[in-house]
């Protein structure tokens, strides 16, 4: 049975730091990683997508924590092919994110940026979140073959944002391309039955399993940010997954569930219940 760990996608949050879940004297950026590291034994850096992580904060982060704490941490915007603001980019580049030159430079930075979480031993995936427009397709897979050539030795994990990648007779070549690559599915839990919510598909393609949380909230897709993933999880919702979680466990060496509905407290509080839920029904056999 593979170990399970259960954390949140973010311990900066601006809407949890507002909640009060961080007590006082823990509000800095030591003490609020300090507090979290208590709590859980794992997280998901996701402010590596909107900014390139650096060499110093990796390195604080590993002393900060625990031995054994463990950090997946979000591909940065621009190797996923999202949109990325000319000002997220190093200095000194040309402000075209579409210049080989500008790419080559940018996978180096965030190479160098997560190297002390891997010298550590603290790296647990670097998560390749897609944009919703990537679908399956001959672009795809020059994509994907591109990304594991410049991540080769990396743990990644990879969530697909269209829900086509899952459909019917796709399912077997997703998961036949991911585990080529040896990169982790992402299992995802989302509203159901929107034009966007991908499917909770459970593959094991790495050594790796990874469940994602985002909430179920009906804008999802379509509204704000905090309208996307406002939602707390009731028992009866997160019970569902502890099944399909432990058979994860049993399919692959260690499984890691993040809460991703980062709204105020909702993520941390749904990570805690999720972990009593487990432990739980690991006990009742």
């Amino acid at each position: 049975m593979g170990e399970i760990l259960v954390g949140s996608c973010s311990w900066t949050d601006r809407e949890l730091v507002a909640s009060g879940w961080y007590p006082a004297g823990h509000k800095d950026a030591e003490g609020r990683l300090r507090h979290y590291a208590r709590r859980f034994p794992l997280v998901e850096v996701d402010a590596t997508y909107y900014a390139l992580p650096s060499e110093r904060n990796s390195r604080l982060w590993a002393a900060r924590t625990p031995d054994g704490f463990v950090f997946d941490v979000k591909a940065f915007s621009l190797l996923t092919g999202h949109p990325t603001r000319p000002a997220l980019l190093p200095p000194g580049l040309p402000p075209n994110s579409r210049d080989p030159r500008v790419l080559d430079e940018v996978w180096a930075r965030f190479t160098d940026g997560i190297a002390p979480l891997r010298d550590a031993g603290r790296l647990g995936t670097v998560l390749f979140q897609f944009p919703p427009w990537l679908r399956p397709g001959p672009r795809a897979r020059e994509f994907l073959a591109e990304c594991a050539e410049r991540t080769a030795g990396w743990p990644v994990a990879v969530e697909f944002r269209h829900p086509s990648w899952w459909d019917g007779a796709q399912r077997p070549r997703t998961e036949e391309l991911l585990r080529g690559h040896g990169f982790a599915a992402v299992a995802v839990d989302t509203a159901p039955g929107l034009p966007t919510s991908v499917p909770p598909v459970t593959a094991v393609t790495a050594r790796t399993a990874v469940v994602r949380f985002h909430g179920r909230s009906p804008a999802w897709g379509t509204g704000s940010k905090e309208d996307r993933f406002r939602h707390a999880y009731t028992d009866a919702e997160l019970a569902e997954w502890v099944p399909r979680i432990h058979d994860l466990a049993a399919r692959a060496e260690d499984v890691h569930v993040l809460f991703n509905n980062c709204c105020g407290d909702a993520a941390v509080r749904a990570a805690e219940r999720m972990g009593q839920l487990l432990t739980q029904a690991a006990a009742a056999g």
